[in-house]
């Protein structure tokens, strides 16, 4: 049986961000912005992907026969990337889509989960051990210059009563050995990877059992619900009302309209619309049509006056 985890998936994602970052020559994934990162998941769509990833893909940008997954990450709203960069830089998450994302967005292999399962995170695995093993020879380097240049300073400064030679024999002393420095590296990286790993399974154990996160969200007729995400995403397909939660979105609201609404502020629309079989809905922020996922649109003269209601009959009615 398998002893690789989801947890294990999601820290090999962040070593291999952290190695694409000094690779990037673009500077994009040091410092990464949610536009930026749009542009960058449409130049990796435009240079062609595989059906695995095409359909991680299609699941977080949430396309429809009529809304393709190209212009559906052109329209993509970017606070919806906001949480990828959280994950990659330190934060967590246990949203299926977006790890996969992340995983795609640094060129991560093996990906999806289920294939770095299969292979025990062996490759991944072995690509961080030897860059872990660069660093060390730059870190033993880098000391020992240091003590050398330490050195130097002493003989520059030598005073009369003859304590510098003392200093000079302790600091040369003191100098560590290649060996030993080695050592202490490695006992940093263990300890560093063993602290990580217990406030992960600390974290994850406190807010599982204690805190359960409602991580989705599902429109209700006029406004939307936190609810629980009913399926784990584990084979990547299919498609249902429940969708991962975005800040922004959750606060769209259907909104009633009749011929005394506001819809204007200083000239500028503050009411949006969306339409579906001549039926037109008005909502109070932009985003995208809950019903069939469309942009929604900025209302005009014309379609406020063509949809609203008369306000004293819509009151005769109540």
């Amino acid at each position: 049986m398998s002893n690789i985890t989801i947890e294990d998936y999601k820290r090999a994602i962040r070593a291999k961000y952290k190695i694409a970052t000094a690779e990037d020559v673009s500077g994009i994934l040091s410092n990464p912005k949610p536009a930026e990162i749009r542009n960058f998941y449409f130049r990796i769509f435009e240079k062609g992907v595989g059906k695995i990833d095409t359909e991680i893909m299609e699941i977080f940008f949430e396309t429809r026969e009529s809304f393709p997954l190209k212009r559906a990450i052109e329209n993509c709203n970017t606070g919806k990337l906001k949480p990828i960069i959280s994950f990659l830089q330190g934060g967590n998450t246990e949203n299926g889509p977006r790890i996969e994302m992340a995983a795609i967005l640094v060129d991560f292999k093996p990906r999806p989960f289920r294939n770095f399962e299969d292979n025990k995170g062996i490759s991944e695995e072995n690509k961080t051990i030897e860059d872990l093993n660069g660093s060390e020879q730059f870190i033993l380097e880098v000391e020992k210059a240091e003590e050398v240049e330490k050195v130097e300073k002493v003989e520059k400064g030598e005073d009369q009563n003859g304590k510098q030679a003392l200093l000079k024999d302790n600091l040369v002393n003191t100098v560590p050995s290649g060996k030993s420095i080695r050592e202490r590296f490695n006992n940093k990286v263990k300890l560093t990877i063993a602290g990580i790993s217990i406030v992960f399974c600390l974290g994850f154990l406190i807010s599982y059992y204690l805190y359960p996160k409602k991580q989705c969200m599902q429109w209700t007729g006029d406004h939307y619900e936190k609810v629980d995400c009913v399926q784990e995403v584990k084979s990547l397909v299919g498609f249902n009302s429940i969708k991962s939660f975005e800040e922004q979105q959750f606060e769209l609201k259907k909104i009633e309209v009749c011929d005394t609404t506001t819809y204007l502020k200083n000239g500028q629309p503050i009411i949006w619309y969306g339409k579906i079989n001549n039926k037109v809905d008005f909502f109070n922020i932009d985003g995208w049509n809950p019903i069939n996922g469309k942009q929604l649109r900025p209302v005009t003269d014309h379609i406020f006056n063509k949809y609203k209601e008369d306000c004293q009959s819509k009151n005769r009615k109540k």
